[in-house]
């Protein structure tokens, strides 16, 4: 039984079927009912769930030059993505709807030329309330993804809790970890690629540090989720795993309550009791009574970047 201060909280594990975003929609409203029906109120899916995560192609980069067989991998990757708003969110917003749950899920945004590795909120309404646009890609992420801004620093207010987080390595950004903070974030989601061993001790630090619940989803990808001229330096075999999973919630105070789970979908799920939220802070604040604003203070600006102004 659940209490009025405690919600169901899901994490995602699955991989892309990688360039149909139509299939991947299904997938994600199959999965969202699953989690649903094991009482998820908050359901989180990994990063680039939505547009997919090609790991193990290059894109046709090399120092100083880019090859025809690059640029038609970028346009296949652009045609899988989607515009925000737009009908694929339309759809996601139906699921949440369908099902009564707040979603986090990561997507491909496509907006102008540019593609984003985005973060997007949904209420169990059917809302899509906010998002957010990973600030820094990561080595070859920088080729094809660009880069987003403080103005989608998104931390929703909602029924059940304040609701961010942030997409993969931007959980090593320390400014950026500050910062959602201080936005009173209770459930910190972090959508992933990073199927490391060390991931799951990266997922407590934030947990300690920010006194929070941490959902981490991670993919599990095989080479199969992709089609058959997809070709990853990782090899051909349809069993190959390109992307292991290690997805994982955690408490407050750094207690695994669900993960890590390695080589398979699944759906991991853990009730989060806010009450345990206060019991961290007695004793660690991070932006409150252990701060010292005397001496470190940190500025963020949360304006729109844009390259042409009118007036």
């Amino acid at each position: 039984m659940t209490s009025s201060s405690t919600i169901i909280g899901a994490v995602v594990q699955a991989g892309t079927p990688l360039y149909q975003t139509q299939q991947t929609l299904e997938k994600l409203g199959d999965m969202t009912a699953d989690a649903a029906r094991q009482g998820a109120q908050l359901v989180v899916f990994p990063e680039a769930f939505v547009g997919g995560y090609p790991k193990g192609i290059d894109f046709g980069v090399r120092l100083g030059s880019r090859t025809d067989e690059g640029r038609d991998d970028f346009k296949r990757y652009y045609e899988s993505a989607i515009d925000v708003p737009g009908a694929e969110t339309a759809r996601i917003g139906e699921i949440a709807a369908e099902n009564k749950t707040y979603i986090v899920v990561g997507v491909i945004e496509r907006d102008g030329g540019t593609l984003y590795c985005t973060a997007l909120y949904f209420a169990p309404d059917g809302t899509l309330m906010d998002k957010h646009r990973k600030l820094m890609p990561t080595a070859l992420e920088r080729v094809v993804w660009g880069y987003g801004d403080g103005s989608t620093l998104a931390a929703p207010k909602t029924d059940i809790g304040t609701i961010g987080g942030c997409i993969c390595w931007e959980n090593y950004m320390p400014q950026l970890r500050l910062a959602m903070y201080q936005k009173g974030v209770e459930f910190y989601c972090a959508p992933t690629v990073d199927d490391r061993d060390v991931w799951l001790p990266t997922m407590q630090t934030i947990a300690l540090e920010g006194r929070c619940f941490v959902l981490s989803a991670c993919q599990f990808m095989t080479r199969g989720n992709g089609p058959a001229d997809f070709h990853p330096v990782q090899g051909e075999d349809d069993d190959t795993v390109l992307i292991r999973g290690g997805s994982c919630i955690i408490s407050p105070l750094g207690k695994v309550l669900a993960g890590p789970v390695f080589n398979k979908e699944a759906i991991l799920t853990a009730e989060l009791d806010k009450s345990e939220i206060i019991r961290g802070k007695y004793d660690f604040d991070v932006v409150g009574h252990y701060a010292r604003p005397d001496i470190f203070t940190l500025n963020v600006n949360e304006h729109p970047q844009q390259i042409v102004k009118t007036e």
